[in-house]
């Protein structure tokens, strides 16, 4: 387990000392769901970033699968999907030992994920439960202020914005963003027509996840 918390930590700090750019990635995941919805969410929330918070993240987002050792060069990790997740064994030790030494992962609901992905995480923390994080977490009052919690980016089933956390002795690993759908407010304009302020509200939580993420190294 030490090996993989130094390998997040190099990651993090040889960002700060040596001006390396960190590299954020995508999840992959079997099962059949949409692993690789919201192209173009991911290099406009990095460049987004990189522009309001400073941040030395790289410009173009990555892929990496759940079972791979590659996990571990990542500090924060999106999930994202409609349909259906199906963790291995093998996939959900891999995860464990991520989020456990130091990984963020944050899994964010383009409507239809939910009922799948509550099974899954069972797999890989079978003794904890999503709650619902209070208004006044920090995740919400980063740079930009949600003293209401989660934006509503889109309707869907017209449920309110939910955030939910796995916590892991005392250390918020991942973070899921139910009936909000902030990827696709994080997208190009043009693809879903949301309104600019929309957009902005979605890059705003995002910047505030991110920020949250990586403040945990210092």
């Amino acid at each position: 387990m030490m090996k993989y918390l130094i390998v997040l930590l190099t990651v993090v700090s040889l960002s700060v000392q040596a001006q390396v750019k960190i590299k954020i990635a995508k999840l992959k995941y079997d099962g059949g769901g949409d692993w690789y919805a919201n192209k173009t969410a991911l290099p406009n929330l990095i460049a987004f970033c990189n522009q309001q918070l400073g941040m030395n993240m790289d410009e173009d987002d990555e892929v990496v699968d759940v079972g791979s050792p590659d996990l571990f060069l990542y500090p924060y990790v999106y999930m994202t999907g409609h349909g259906n997740v199906v963790f291995s064994e093998s996939d959900a030790e891999n995860l464990r030992k991520y989020l456990e030494a130091g990984g963020f992962l944050h899994i964010d609901d383009n409507y239809g994920l939910d009922q799948f992905i509550r099974l899954e995480m069972k797999k890989v923390f079978p003794e904890l439960e999503f709650i619902e994080l209070p208004f006044d977490h920090p995740i919400y009052h980063q740079k930009f202020k949600f003293p209401k919690g989660l934006p509503k980016i889109h309707e869907h089933d017209g449920k309110p914005s939910q955030g939910f956390g796995l916590i892991h002795e005392g250390r918020l690993i991942a973070f899921y963003s139910y009936e909000s759908d902030l990827g696709n407010g994080w997208e190009d304009q043009n693809i879903h027509n949301d309104p600019e302020s929309k957009r902005q509200e979605a890059l705003k939580m995002g910047a505030n996840i991110l920020a949250y993420c990586f403040t945990q190294y210092q």
